[in-house]
């Protein structure tokens, strides 16, 4: 089974007046089992909004609880359990992104030392509760590879395929991009170092205030 990468969305969000934006995720299947590109919105979210969420994000960014598109229902879909998920790579700690985690308790979490430094913290912006069973955290805090001109952190995952974290600081101070290299190509997921495709032609884009809002390390970003 050659390796196959699967586009998915693990959540809803919708904010009025912006339009609404999917959990954008991936899956990435090989005959080693399978990874996660983040895991959206979980099932233990949906349980315990207030607790793992709380109000104010549910509130600002329009969390939309359905258990059919989380992470577990979809890989469930295609005929896999939660243990048959090896390894995570993360882009960045916010909670629309690290949600799925506990429905995956026995997969190794990759990220940045940077992030998973300020994910110990009391940080407002992150959420204890969502990484209270102690997931099984992998960090890269060296630039060890380049990739097409950028530094990058080679991921050590149960797969034999190449896989990066690409540092795009901004959005927050360890938010990276995941490049992961299939047969024939590369393909890299930003993370939310943009938000929707209109961005990256109209710099006048309406959600870009919200991006700029919610960057914690604008410097960088810059």
């Amino acid at each position: 089974m050659k390796t196959e990468l699967l586009h998915a969305n693990f959540g809803w969000l919708h904010a009025p007046p912006f339009p609404p934006a999917c959990c954008h995720c991936l899956i990435i299947r090989s005959e080693a089992g399978l990874m996660l590109v983040d895991t959206g919105i979980g099932v233990q979210d949906i349980k315990a909004p207030e607790e793992r969420v709380g109000s104010e994000a549910m509130q600002a960014a329009g969390f939309q609880f359905i258990e059919s598109v989380t992470a577990l229902a979809q890989i469930q879909q295609l005929g896999y359990s939660a243990a048959d998920v090896t390894d995570i790579m993360l882009t960045h700690g916010d909670p629309d992104h690290v949600g799925g985690l506990a429905d995956f308790p026995e997969a190794r979490v990759h990220l940045s030392a940077e992030e998973q430094q300020q994910l110990e913290t009391d940080d407002p912006r992150y959420r204890s509760a969502q990484i209270s069973h102690r997931p099984q955290w992998v960090t890269y805090d060296i630039n060890d590879a380049d990739w097409f001109g950028m530094p990058s952190r080679c991921v050590d995952t149960a797969v034999n395929i190449d896989v990066r974290l690409i540092p795009l600081p901004g959005h927050t101070s360890g938010h990276c991009g995941v490049a992961v290299q299939t047969e024939d190509r590369w393909f890299l997921h930003v993370g939310d170092a943009y938000y929707l495709r209109g961005e990256l032609t109209d710099p006048q884009h309406p959600i870009g205030e919200l991006a700029a809002f919610r960057a914690t390390d604008n410097t960088q970003r810059l």
